[in-house]
């Protein structure tokens, strides 16, 4: 492939004013077109293999369950250690690859609360990306923590050539850690790579607002727009006379649809953030947002091929851009494929999953190995080490104190009730009688409401905290017990009026519905008195919330406009939260998925000492049971 100077025969001539139409058109007409490749030469294809928002899922997610045969059946889903093994099969089949990772590799297990980047960026050099983008959690911990995740991404003897963090919307200032005082910038804005004859041209762009505002960037570093910053480098890199253009995004995929049409001369986008399954997997019982890869134009009216690789590691993604004579794409193809184990199990008579006899795994690995939306695979050996060195240290880590409880933290689940939670605990022998009830629960809540940048308040429902906290010292696995899912938390935006409304759909879960208590609400930054002896729309009154920047209490505005922080599965609707559900149907949440179990643990490290709230901080501040009775 040639790689003459290419900055306006091909496209731009389309996108001239009238008034000079003549004038370019000759212009245009004097340059000779592109040649078409030589037989033998350089290839008029460039695949792309691709992953995003793995965030620290560095471990297969076990018990997954898919439909395989027609039948419900488990797998073991994902973990680094396959994806890497993918990716080399793919580099040894393919003269022409580009490795890109769409960002987000960090925030949502352990190996992030405990190595803050270090896993990750190991195991990511068993691929040896050819670039990365930072995503808007890479910014969670903060700039320095962002660059020591570069550092070790980038640390000489992993890779033949280290990955290139690409940003050309981020711009930290002079002399902080992305900008170090006397060295380059850690990301760059833009790189060109020489893939199988082929210049490419890379941009990365993350997203912006979201990045500035529920991530902790440091105040300095700014996130330019996301649009402007991408048409800058496009027309940087057609002036050094680069025709192939990829961009790598962090901002989910209906804004790289809106970016595809507002630029000239891209090829492909790969990105990120929305945690988008492309493909078709209705047949394994999954459902997507379409097909892949997504076929958009661009301003000149050419394809634009768009991917995203779902999440966690559970999706390998291969897209192929077929270029015509003139260097515009021709046609995209390609493959998004679930990654798994090679054990299967399937529900016995008695309902209980059991691994298939190995006649019948062998069989089933037979026929999925025909399926290219499938992929079975074992372990990369080399990741597969460097992973459970990591696994051995998190078993360590879990024995260590992050902090200390001052006083019991008891368990409750609805004020006023019999059944003692807390057994063992030394001072909540009376904890049920009480109308705090679950102190346990409110901390948790006011953990979520510490690691929200945005939220108003926060909610966790009472069966959502498995165990109570002795006084005394507590360790990281304290934590995980506590909090033992994989739950992460979502941000919804809601009025003054519908948030009472979930509150009320809790308690009627369990009061009206007769289902399971463990719906009863626990708040932070927001306080009530209940009367669960009142039908529904009539057990809350006094509805006040607490002012995050001067900690005033004032009445909640039926009107007023919230954000509220969450579970994923309360903000699913689940455990009768209907409300939330509605909303999040309407598409006003954001799942930041932050671990719900790491945001406790954090705040713990960052407290120190563990109490339970002030009188007036916690969420019931007067109850009334169901059989009338006023608890202290």
């Amino acid at each position: 492939m040639t790689t003459m100077p290419f900055p306006t025969d091909r496209r731009r001539c389309a996108r001239a004013l009238l008034p000079m139409l003549a004038l370019l058109l000759g212009a245009c007409a004097t340059r000779a077109p592109a040649p078409a490749e030589p037989a033998g030469g350089a290839t008029t294809m460039l695949t792309i293999a691709h992953v995003n928002d793995h965030h620290s899922h560095l471990e297969p997610q076990p018990g997954a369950e898919l439909r395989l045969g027609g039948l419900p059946t488990q797998v073991e889903l994902g973990g680094f250690a396959r994806l890497t093994a993918l990716f080399a099969a793919q580099r040894a089949a393919t003269p022409a690859l580009l490795q890109l990772h769409a960002g987000d590799a960090m925030t949502g297990t352990l190996h992030h609360t405990l190595f803050r980047g270090e896993a990750d960026a190991r195991l990511m050099n068993t691929v040896c990306f050819d670039a990365f983008v930072p995503g808007n959690h890479e910014f969670d911990d903060g700039d320095a923590v962002l660059a020591g995740f570069i550092a070790r991404l980038q640390a000489p003897g992993d890779c033949a050539r280290p990955t290139e963090v690409l940003a050309a919307n981020i711009a930290p200032a002079p002399g902080t850690p992305l900008a170090p005082e006397g060295r380059a910038p850690l990301m760059k804005p833009w790189t060109v790579r020489e893939v199988g004859g082929l210049r490419v041209g890379l941009v990365g762009i993350d997203i912006a607002g979201k990045t500035r505002d529920s991530s902790r960037p440091l105040p300095t570093t700014r996130f330019l727009d996301e649009l402007a910053s991408a048409r800058a480098a496009v027309d940087a890199l057609r002036a050094q006379g680069i025709r192939h253009i990829v961009l790598l995004t962090h901002q989910g995929l209906e804004a790289d649809r809106r970016l595809a049409a507002a630029l000239p001369e891209v090829d492909a986008i790969i990105g990120g953030d929305s945690h988008t399954l492309l493909g078709d997997f209705a047949e394994f019982g999954l459902d997507s947002a379409g097909a892949y890869p997504q076929v958009a134009r661009n301003l000149d009216g050419d394809p634009v091929c768009i991917g995203q690789a779902w999440e966690y590691g559970k999706v390998f993604a291969r897209m192929e851009l077929h270029f015509d004579a003139r260097g515009a794409v021709s046609r995209c193809a390609g493959q998004a494929a679930l990654v798994i184990g090679e054990t299967f199990a399937r529900p016995d008579a008695a309902g209980r999953k059991v691994p298939l006899d190995a006649a019948a795994q062998a069989a089933l690995r037979r026929t999925l190995a025909d399926d290219p939306r499938v992929r079975i695979v074992a372990p990369d050996a080399e990741a597969e080490r460097r992973l459970a060195g990591y696994r051995e240290r998190i078993v360590a880590q879990k024995a260590r104190v992050i902090g200390q409880a001052a006083e019991p933290l008891c368990l409750v689940r609805v004020p006023g009730e019999a059944t003692p939670r807390s057994g063992g605990i030394a001072g909540c022998e009376q904890a049920g009688r009480l109308a705090r009830g679950s102190d346990i629960a409110q901390v948790v809540a006011e953990a979520f409401l510490a690691a929200s940048r945005r939220a108003d308040v926060a909610l966790q429902n009472a069966g959502g905290v498995r165990t109570p906290v002795a006084a005394g010292p507590v360790t990281m696995d304290t934590a995980f017990t506590v909090l033992p899912y994989a739950n992460t938390l979502v941000e919804t935006e809601l009025s003054g009026a519908e948030l009472i409304e979930t509150l009320e759909d809790a308690v009627a879960n369990h009061l009206d519905a007769r289902q399971s208590d463990g719906a009863h609400p626990y708040a932070a930054g927001l306080r009530w008195q209940l009367d669960m002896s009142r039908p529904r729309g009539r057990r809350f009154s006094q509805v006040e919330i607490r002012d995050r920047a001067s900690g005033r209490w004032q009445p909640l505005d039926p009107a007023r406009r919230l954000v509220l922080v969450s579970s994923d599965y309360l903000a699913a609707g689940k455990d009768g939260y209907l409300t939330l559900g509605r909303l999040r149907a309407q598409g006003r949440s954001t799942d930041t998925y932050l671990l719900y179990t790491q945001t406790f643990a954090d705040h713990l490290a960052a407290l120190g000492r563990l109490q339970r709230p002030a009188p007036e901080a916690v969420s019931h501040q007067r109850v009334v049971t169901a059989d009338g009775r006023t608890l202290d």
